[in-house]
């Protein structure tokens, strides 16, 4: 059962010593900085084609259970052979061709995990239709401050997008947010903002209320917030 504390009366995740305890795995106020990972901007996001987006779903996909070294070395391959990931095209792929890429010997071989693709491209299609904007649009604006909403969705319309992937898939993207990694996890715990290891929505959001509150105090993205407790369990990361 998690504590129901406010997290500023944990004085052990107060920003101030988060900062203190990972300045002191770095050599310099600049070596910490250029560590830790960088979101892009709304900007940035809403240039980017939905093709990069439905990549990136895909990239994540494949990523799970698999050392992610491995998948992102195959990447290239994938972008080959399903011409750059364009939704419009993909989602017309049919179970034969499914089929057919499993005799690629340049890509990942995994049918569940290939069908995947045109589903997704199916999702992001839905979204633009209802939205009226691109996927890039509609990710850029979701507010951080209810990041753990956008994955309920992404797990709740996406394929294979659930448990972790939601936020691995935002990482790659580029949108801010944070992991709930085992590093993090522990943190928390230590900090007692839970007591468990996260397993549904009220976790979460207690979680999400935590950061927002480190976000608040610092003025720093989820992204880096979420590095630096990290950092402060695993000094290695």
């Amino acid at each position: 059962m998690l504590k129901q504390n406010e997290t500023k009366t944990s004085m052990i995740l107060n920003y101030r010593w988060l900062y203190d305890t990972v300045r002191k795995r770095f050599e310099s106020d600049e070596a910490m900085e250029a560590f830790l990972p960088k979101a892009l901007t709304p900007a940035t996001l809403k240039q980017k084609g939905d093709d990069r987006y439905l990549s990136a779903m895909s990239q994540r996909v494949f990523q799970a259970g698999m050392q992610h070294s491995v998948v992102n070395a195959k990447w290239p391959a994938f972008e080959e052979a399903f011409w750059g990931f364009v939704p419009e095209t993909m989602v017309m792929l049919s179970p034969e061709q499914i089929e057919g890429y499993m005799k690629n010997s340049s890509i990942i071989r995994h049918y569940t995990k290939l069908q995947t693709i045109p589903r997704n491209a199916q999702f992001i299609l839905d979204i633009r239709q209802e939205q009226g904007c691109s996927f890039g649009e509609f990710i850029a604006d979701w507010p951080s401050a209810d990041i753990i909403g956008l994955w309920r969705l992404l797990a709740k319309r996406g394929a294979r997008l659930g448990g972790r992937s939601s936020a691995g898939f935002l990482r790659l993207a580029g949108k801010d947010t944070f992991l709930l990694t085992s590093d993090v996890t522990a943190r928390l715990i230590a900090a007692g903002i839970i007591d468990h290891e996260p397993t549904g929505q009220r976790d979460r959001q207690i979680i999400q209320d935590a950061f927002n509150e480190l976000q608040q105090d610092s003025g720093r993205p989820l992204c880096q917030l979420s590095a630096m407790l990290s950092l402060s369990i695993n000094p290695r990361f």
